[in-house]
């Protein structure tokens, strides 16, 4: 039986909706460009109608301008970017499958717990939290684990690290493993030549570098990444990430296989034009410069990086929090008093650092001005 009486608390939570404006300088998500936001108020059409899946097409060329690839297999998954990430893991990896993952990271550590869920005989190597592999290092776990796939993240978004990955791909071809590479951090915001480097598969997200609304994440795979998949012994264990499935619904098949997110991919599309428009290396470039601003900024303030300056990320910073400090106390301040959202350290980091983003459309010198302000005055308290 209803009640025809509504209490407060559902009066409440019936009210319109009203969510204040933040400038959103954590890990991620990002703010969006406005153009970005009105892309996605764009009435909806079906997924399957001539208009969307040509838009489709529009965003598999941009992804690959923006990842440097000419992989055929370039697409966006319906999810967030750990729906790309678990897709690449799924993919080619069968039960027995040697997996090497390089851990120095909180997201190092979610591959292996990927892999080992699909069945994988998981090695690991291991540096610090904010260190990176160098190629000797490298080459060293390749010649004792003999992996079917070597598995790295570009940008460590727990730490801020930048894994560098020039000549990488060469030593996996030497040792026949595929090289797979976490670009959620850094697509969009950090020098990335998947095919000059020779990466087989690579995952993104779109609310970070890319400037968009969480939700349609880049994937890639080269054609021997697809020749791996094609050969397995048994069918891929995630149906909903399955490629031989999906790409048929990105490739001229246009066979229907889920219900697209019409209008996230709306924004995806007007993100990468975005970026397409500025050029993607004037885009790499801004990151550079206004990061460099943010380092001088903080360490005026009398503030130290976690990543010595070689190796840090320019879209992502990791600020140690000084001594006797509680630094989700700060944060806090942070955000109430100034709108301003900063984020703290996971892991090996937790309470020792915060995590500043600097990506995509906030990449930009008012959004440090407006930080440093906001820290200056509540550090000064």
């Amino acid at each position: 039986m209803l009640t025809s009486s509504i209490n407060n608390t559902t009066r409440l939570q019936l009210a319109p909706l009203k969510i204040p404006t933040r400038l959103l300088l954590g890990p991620g998500p990002s703010n969006a460009h406005p153009a970005v936001l009105q892309a996605m108020n764009t009435p909806p059409v079906g997924h399957l109608d001539p208009a969307f899946l040509g838009l489709m097409d529009e965003i598999q060329t941009l992804l690959r301008y923006v990842w440097q690839t000419e992989n055929p297999l370039t697409i966006a998954v319906s999810g967030t970017g750990t729906a790309a990430m678990e897709a690449t893991i799924a993919n080619v990896t069968e039960p027995g499958d040697v997996v090497l993952v390089g851990v120095n990271g909180y997201f190092g550590n979610r591959l292996v717990d990927m892999a080992g869920r699909y069945g994988a005989d998981v090695r690991t190597i291991t540096k610090p939290w904010g260190q990176v592999f160098a190629l000797d290092e490298l080459r060293t776990a390749l010649e004792t684990h003999r992996p079917a796939i070597l598995a790295l993240v570009n940008a460590e978004t727990s730490t801020g690290a930048r894994q560098p990955l020039e000549g990488v791909g060469d030593l996996c071809r030497e040792f026949d493993c595929l090289l797979l590479v976490d670009t959620v951090t850094s697509l969009g915001g950090v020098p990335l030549f998947l095919d000059e480097w020779k990466v087989d598969l690579a995952y993104s997200c779109s609310q970070k570098g890319l400037g968009c609304p969480p939700g349609a994440s880049p994937f890639t795979m080269s054609p021997r990444a697809v020749e791996k998949m094609q050969q397995r012994r048994t069918k891929v264990a995630n149906w909903y990430l399955d490629m031989t499935l999906l790409s048929k619904y990105w490739g001229q098949e246009r066979t229907y296989h889920h219900t697209a997110p019409i209008n996230l991919y709306y924004a995806l599309r007007e993100a990468l034009r975005l970026i397409a428009e500025e050029g993607i290396e004037n885009c790499w470039m801004r990151h550079q410069k206004n990061v460099e601003y943010l380092w001088e900024g903080l360490e005026d303030l009398g503030l130290t990086m976690h990543v010595e300056r070689e190796f840090r990320l320019p879209t992502l910073t990791t600020v140690c929090i000084p001594e006797g400090l509680d630094g989700k106390v700060i944060a806090r301040q942070v955000l109430m008093e100034h709108n301003i959202e900063i984020g703290g350290g996971l892991g090996e980091l937790a309470g020792k650092v915060w995590r500043v983003g600097l990506m995509g459309f906030n990449s930009r010198p008012e959004s440090v001005d407006r930080l440093l302000e906001a820290l200056r005055q509540v550090l000064a308290k």
